[in-house]
């Protein structure tokens, strides 16, 4: 969330960027500010009685030293009546507080000045594409018929074990969804993250330090009789590593990565944009995560998206990259990059990937900071993330784009993985 501090010295700055993530922040910035100055005072007032208690207590004894035992008594009743004044100050002071956090949490994070105006996915800036939208001999399947064909995956059989969104992975569908994760995460190895294995539930505080909790949208589902969250995505629990924490300047960045199961209640709609891999309730991902200096997050954005354009170049995928627009990008994110590859049979691009940074807003969430040895008090760090990668679309597009009439032909960087370099 947005610094108090940053929103009373920037209230213009604040309403105008956040303009174009389409938000109107004025009301809600007016409320904060006079939440903010009505807290300063009550804690200032607060503050002053507590002294003159203080000093009224320390007189006390020295009256009754002097024998004066009814200016002593006197004292004493006015020391009640400040300690009642401190706490009903101190109440209101509470009240303050929270009605004051749950108005800053209402404003998203400021956009980078890079991030273009728009309205929707259809107003995202294409800043590059690679690889070649290969041709396709004879008939052109989807990846919900080829899996059939091939019976490598089972969507009924899902269905009948939990439900519409599951799918189930088979025979050599499996060892490629496997091979999948192994060499992400052997990519990532290689490029400096250090990989953890975190829990897939959390808690409220977690899901709140990364931005997902408040559930605007109901996205996450909640094991209510326990009060913890099933993760959409690894973010939540690799960042929260950090929350609570003050580390040394000189050891960042951190960099960590995690294969997990994701899970997500999108509302189910019909249609080909939707069918088979291109939308689960639980789905499989490999995600990078970095906590970074706040001069050098930018930088290391910028190495993220190539890590992630190695891969999907790696794997021989047609792919673009996109810089979201204000209407598009996250309610948390500072600036947000995604790959999309083609889909051969479908033809239209999948996402596949959103790496963003998110400069000091979850930090601030988190209670994460940084300081170094010059350094007074410790500084909010920045928070990065993204997805290297989501298996669902990148497995439909390997399907279709490698399709021929022996069979699909595997990426040659998985052979040595899967153990297999078709599936007939």
């Amino acid at each position: 969330m947005l610094t108090l501090k940053f929103i009373q010295e920037n209230k213009d700055e604040v309403v105008k960027r956040l303009k174009v993530k389409r938000f109107d922040a004025t009301e809600i910035v007016e409320n904060i500010i006079a939440l903010d100055n009505k807290r300063k005072s009550t804690q200032h007032e607060a503050e002053t009685l507590q002294a003159e208690m203080n000093a009224l207590s320390k007189e006390i004894g020295m009256l009754f030293k002097e024998g004066k035992a009814q200016e002593a008594n006197e004292a004493k009743a006015k020391t009640a009546e400040l300690k009642d004044s401190i706490k009903y100050l101190n109440a209101v002071l509470n009240d303050i507080t929270t009605q004051l956090d749950s108005e800053v949490v209402k404003l998203p994070n400021l956009p980078h000045p890079s991030v273009p105006a728009g309205n929707s996915d259809e107003d995202n800036e294409v800043v590059k594409e690679g690889g070649v939208i290969k041709e396709i001999e004879g008939d052109k399947l989807p990846h919900w018929e080829l899996i059939k064909k091939y019976d490598i995956i089972d969507f009924e059989l899902g269905t009948k074990i939990t439900g519409a969104g599951f799918p189930v992975y088979k025979g050599k569908g499996a060892r490629l969804q496997r091979a999948l994760i192994n060499f992400f995460l052997d990519e990532g190895e290689k490029a400096g993250y250090n990989e953890v294995l975190p829990p897939i539930v959390v808690n409220e505080d977690s899901g709140f330090g990364t931005g997902q909790l408040p559930d605007k949208e109901g996205m996450m589902y909640h094991a209510t009789a326990d009060n913890l969250y099933l993760i959409p995505t690894a973010e939540v629990p690799v960042t929260n590593i950090y929350r609570d924490e003050v580390v040394k300047e000189e050891d960042l960045p951190f960099k960590n990565m995690a294969y997990t199961p994701c899970f997500r209640r999108e509302a189910g709609s019909w249609g080909a944009h939707v069918r088979g891999l291109n939308r689960l309730h639980q789905f499989d991902k490999v995600e990078i995560v970095q906590i970074a200096h706040p001069e050098k997050s930018y930088e290391a954005l910028e190495g993220m998206v190539a890590h992630v354009e190695g891969l999907v170049n790696k794997l021989g995928l047609p792919y673009r990259i996109l810089r979201l627009c204000g209407g598009d990008i996250s309610f948390t994110s500072a600036l947000t990059f995604d790959f999309e590859v083609f889909s051969a049979a479908q033809e239209r691009w999948l996402e596949v990937s959103s790496v963003s940074n998110f400069e000091n807003y979850q930090a601030n969430r988190l209670k994460c900071r940084y300081k170094g040895k010059d350094m007074k008090k410790p500084e909010l760090v920045h928070t990065l993330n993204g997805s290297a990668l989501a298996l669902p679309r990148i497995l439909a597009a390997l399907l279709e784009n490698n399709q021929t009439a022996e069979g699909i032909k595997i990426p040659e960087v998985l052979v040595p993985y899967c153990g297999f370099d078709m599936i007939k």
